[in-house]
């Protein structure tokens, strides 16, 4: 029994170790880059020229080769055609065709033809996705090793497949690769690649599929550290008759300011700050971003409203409101120095009294507090009334402040009353 034991016991891993070894040597046999590369580009120089012979081709031969195992092969061979060795080029001894977008004439009518070959191929073997998504991270890696004419060519087709949908925009990542900014390559190939994706859909699409992967604020990075401002990447771009995309950037910039602006202000409101230290470091981020006065005075009014844990009973937070506010209003008072920016002040508190409902009989009661502080002037204040308030509880707002606005009108009859409208 024993001998019987001994064996069989080293048969086990013997047996399993042959199937093994002759299942890789299958594998070897059947699964060679060579012979698949053959095999696309025999199919491709019979299709020729034909792009709807060559996705008919591509989709029947998927049945037949492995196209899981060499996606990259495949897409080596439809870009660039051939097998590309490290750095882009492709070696002497390997079989080429010019069945393939670097050999196809450099104009977006044929680059949208080369689209749809990707997309029916993409589409119809779903699992080719990802392996189409890491050839073109890798084709961008290596735009250096190819001539202007191939890059200009991979510029538009990548735009093309970016507007509709078959990749997504953080392809883009390898546009930021230190050599290829250096250099100037990056933003060569992002205007032509741009302005394909805008012909093809709009900036607001475009806009759309940036922000969803967070590179809406990183377009100045395909410029060297040293060129990374906005008047380098509008006169750029817009040069290259891309002023949406400068245009854009431009705004991304100013809402990237405003954000940093008020997280800013409210660190400075609850350190304490003095006003004219605040007031000093707001004038100078206006200036050096560009914002108006009417953007200021919002964010201020935002940031005010924000410092404080409001009582949620209605008749205690007027008064709560009143004396943070009265606090403050010396500060509101530096940044309405013009009409606009003061309408623009009545319509915030207008939309903040309606979205937070227990401030709703606060309303009048802020404005003639802003008034008897010189923060708002009689003349906006009336415009208000007249034309140009809000829809938002317009009923219940415009009632609060009829007998002020009878007040104003006739305000020479004497400033005793004033104190009444505060009750």
């Amino acid at each position: 029994r024993v001998s019987f034991m001994n064996n069989q016991k080293p048969q086990k891993p013997t047996l399993s170790g042959q199937r093994f070894k002759t299942r890789k040597r299958d594998e070897k046999e059947r699964f060679d880059p060579t012979q698949f590369q053959d095999c696309i580009i025999q199919g491709l120089t019979e299709t020729g020229t034909d792009l709807e012979a060559v996705a008919k081709f591509l989709d029947a031969s998927g049945a037949k080769l492995d196209y899981r195992r060499y996606a990259e092969t495949l897409f080596d061979i439809l870009v660039a055609g051939g097998m590309l060795a490290p750095g882009g080029t492709l070696a002497d001894d390997m079989t080429r065709t010019n069945v393939c977008v670097f050999a196809a004439q450099e104009d977006l009518e044929t680059m949208q033809a080369f689209a749809q070959v990707f997309n029916k191929l993409i589409r119809r073997y779903k699992y080719l996705e990802k392996g189409f998504e890491d050839e073109v991270k890798k084709l961008l890696l290596f735009l250096k090793g190819f001539s202007e004419s191939e890059r200009n060519k991979l510029a538009m087709l990548t735009g093309i497949l970016l507007a509709n949908g078959t990749l997504n925009a953080s392809i883009l990542n390898s546009l930021y690769n230190e050599n290829l900014v250096k250099e100037g390559v990056s933003a060569a190939f992002a205007v032509k690649l741009f302005k394909s994706w805008i012909n093809e859909k709009d900036i607001n699409a475009v806009a759309v599929s940036l922000r969803k992967v967070n590179m809406d604020n990183r377009l100045m990075e395909l410029f060297p550290a040293n060129k990374q401002s906005v008047e380098h990447f509008s006169k750029y771009f817009t040069e290259a008759g891309l002023k949406e995309l400068s245009e854009y950037v431009r705004n991304q910039q100013s809402i990237g300011a405003r954000k940093e602006l008020q997280k800013e202000l409210q660190e400075q409101m609850s350190r304490g700050d003095p006003f004219k230290d605040i007031i000093l470091y707001v004038k100078e981020e206006m200036k050096k971003n560009n914002i108006s006065e009417q953007t200021v005075v919002a964010i201020i009014w935002s940031s005010v409203m924000s410092t404080v844990e409001w009582n949620k009973k209605e008749e205690l937070v007027a008064e709560q409101a009143i004396k943070h506010l009265k606090q403050y209003s010396p500060l509101l008072a530096a940044f309405t120095t013009q009409g606009q920016s003061e309408l623009t002040l009545l319509l915030k508190i207008q939309e903040y009294c309606y979205d937070n409902i227990h401030f709703m009989k606060a309303f009048q009661k802020i404005v003639v507090l802003f008034y008897k502080a010189e923060v708002l002037s009689e003349e906006p204040i009336l415009k208000w009334y007249k034309d140009a308030h809000l829809a938002k509880g317009k009923s219940v707002f415009l009632e609060q402040m009829k007998k002020f606005v009878e007040w104003l009108k006739n305000a020479e009859e004497g400033n005793q009353q004033l104190s009444s409208f505060m009750d």
